[in-house]
């Protein structure tokens, strides 16, 4: 699909039926959250948006972004699955974050965010993961975390160790992910576990749109 084409797509999947007397211009409003999601902290989206006379806070942006609401698009049916779990910081807190990527489009399937990493967790990572995909005949790509393989057990999952290889693409999203939460500390600063988990539905959104 041309570039072109994706932000057009993009565009018109945010819904904004949660504006009610927001004065900004909707498609300014769309762009705004576009990228921020893409990878424009909230203070450069402020400038952005004081180029066409719209003076807004960041915070305002912040809240387009979570009202919003985007979620990656359900109802894919992968071959292969590259599924991880890694540690991210959100306001000087510890975090686990599981995520789900197709590795023939880099796509994100799925992410959570949890306080800890346990086997009952990683269960119900899988059981999402199924409610949103069409998974079951998958290969389940994951590394040696031993509730990743109780979990595809538990679930009936095909999975292969594999270290490197399409496990790749998961690791390039957690290093943007980490790279988001790292540089645009306005977006989790002070942020509650619930809105950073929201805030990632998003990201993953923008990311299956944009990449």
């Amino acid at each position: 699909m041309p570039e072109n084409d994706r932000l057009s797509v993009c565009l018109d999947e945010i819904n904004l039926e949660f504006v009610e007397r927001e004065a900004t211009p909707k498609l300014l409003m769309k762009l705004s959250i576009q990228l921020q999601l893409a990878g424009l902290s909230l203070s450069n989206t402020v400038s952005f948006l004081e180029v066409f006379g719209i003076d807004r806070v960041r915070s305002t942006v912040h809240n387009w972004v979570h009202k919003a609401d985007l979620q990656p698009e359900s109802g894919r049916c992968p071959n292969h699955i590259a599924v991880d779990e890694t540690v991210i910081q959100l306001d000087g807190e510890q975090y686990w974050l599981y995520a789900a990527v197709d590795p023939n489009s880099n796509d994100l399937l799925h992410t959570t965010l949890e306080t800890t990493r346990t086997n009952v967790i990683a269960d119900q990572f899988f059981a999402e993961l199924r409610e949103k995909h069409d998974v079951d005949d998958a290969i389940v790509l994951v590394d040696g975390a031993v509730p990743l393989h109780r979990a595809c057990e538990k679930h009936g999952l095909d999975f292969r160790y594999e270290r490197h290889g399409n496990r790749n693409n998961v690791e390039r999203v957690f290093r943007e992910v980490k790279r988001r939460t790292t540089c645009f500390s306005n977006c989790f600063s002070n942020a509650e576990a619930e809105t950073a988990d929201e805030w990632l539905r998003s990201f993953a959104f923008a990311w299956n749109q944009l990449i």
